[in-house]
């Protein structure tokens, strides 16, 4: 029995070869030999096995303590070979808060595939609860039997708010009405929680972010409680064929040998920020869950730590794109989880496919600021932020620095 930061450098063996590599090789064949034409060989064509990929997807299965991983080309392929396995007319209950481009997928692909796809916040469980259910508004069935939702999927930390998914509780409700639960943890990693240890039946990664970690290679994983879902979900990748490519499941490999190391302190990092922001005149709302009387919520839920990735809201009359566009040791640019900080715009970037009226509903708003906070030294992030706001301020029309002044904000 092994801990887990001794599974994230070494995994699992595959047992493919006998030179004593202390890394797993790289295989990059399509294809492979049979030994006769009656042979049943472990890998015959890459797109259904790969033995560098077989680590990989060992790997994941037992940092998420599920039965079986899967790695795709990306993490958008990855929640698309998951919502592939359910048919036409089926209801799928989704977090109303979640990724720009998972909401496209969702609400632009699935639903003219013939999937139904209903909002719900997941932070209020008793709604929650009406919805899975099939119930109306009301908590009945309007004389109708009910149909309960076939899966629930949310975000385990919601993008770019940071909301907190209480993933116990919304399995204990979906587990009630025979739903499954399907779980982002892009945003917090097998490293601070593992969603299937709390009644989770499928856990997704974008594996571009903090567990490959160096914004070097795109890819998903997906790990899932039990075999028959996760035939359902090989079944869908071996046919439809997104699958993660030797190299960057090498490359994802080696990133993840130091997540926890990196998290730790991205996230002493990411407080840091969190805290200067709170305290900065120019800056309305700051959306971290490890700060002061949000992180004994978080750690309620099932977290053990918090993520290095923020948001806040500049004041009004300051523009967020002067802010942006001059920082220097952030970049302007999307993703997070890497080693090196960034920043950006979520109305103009990673959700503009949103419909704005649909991002104002759910708080993204258009002076929103997303940070992914890297491993630098925050004195750096700091002062960058620093002189960012400085300029921010200069451009402030003298009537709009007035009223600041007389409402106390720059005292």
């Amino acid at each position: 029995m092994t801990r887990f930061n001794t599974q994230l450098v070494h995994g699992l063996p595959v047992h493919d070869n006998t030179t004593g590599a202390v890394n797993p090789p790289i295989y990059n064949s399509s294809t492979y030999a049979f030994e006769s034409v009656d042979a049943m060989p472990r890998w015959d064509y890459a797109r259904s096995g790969n033995p560098t990929r077989d680590f990989l997807e060992g790997q994941i299965a037992q940092l998420e303590h599920g039965v079986r991983g899967f790695a795709f080309a990306s993490g958008l392929a990855a929640i698309h070979a998951v919502l592939s396995t359910f048919s036409p007319g089926d209801r799928i209950v989704v977090g109303k808060n979640i990724y720009g481009g998972s909401y496209s997928l969702f609400n632009e692909f699935f639903s003219r595939w013939g999937l139904c796809i209903e909002a719900a916040d997941t932070a209020d469980l008793e709604s929650l609860e009406r919805i899975i259910a099939g119930n109306d508004g009301d908590g009945n069935d309007g004389g109708k039997q009910a149909t309960p939702a076939k899966a629930v999927y949310f975000e385990t930390l919601t993008n770019p708010l940071l909301q907190v998914n209480d993933v116990q509780a919304i399995a204990r409700i979906a587990q009630r009405h025979g739903t499954h639960v399907i779980v982002d943890n892009t945003f917090v990693t097998p490293y601070l929680q593992q969603p299937l240890d709390l009644g989770a039946d499928v856990v997704i990664h974008s594996a571009t972010k903090y567990l490959a970690g160096h914004s070097d290679v795109i890819a998903g994983l997906v790990v899932a409680k039990d075999e028959d879902f996760a035939q359902r979900i090989y079944f869908a990748q071996n046919r439809i064929g997104g699958v993660l490519a030797p190299a960057e499941c090498d490359a994802v490999r080696r990133g993840m040998q130091t997540l926890s190391l990196r998290m730790e302190r991205q996230q002493d990092n990411a407080l840091a920020i969190a805290q200067y922001l709170l305290a900065h005149p120019l800056v309305r709302k700051v959306n971290y869950p490890g700060l002061p009387g949000s992180g004994e919520n978080a750690a309620a839920k099932g977290l053990r730590g918090f993520g290095g990735v923020l948001s806040f809201e500049v004041v009004p009359g300051v523009d967020p794109s002067t802010v942006l566009d001059n920082l220097h040791v952030f970049r302007l640019a999307v993703s997070l989880g890497a080693v090196e900080s960034l920043a950006e715009l979520p109305c103009r970037m990673t959700h503009f496919e949103l419909p704005r009226e649909e991002r104002l509903k759910v708080g993204i708003t258009d002076e929103l600021i997303r940070l992914s906070v890297g491993i630098e030294d925050v004195s750096d992030l700091v002062e960058d932020l620093g002189q960012a706001f400085d300029k921010a301020y200069e451009e402030l029309p003298a009537e709009d620095v007035e009223s600041q002044l007389r409402s106390g904000a720059f005292a």
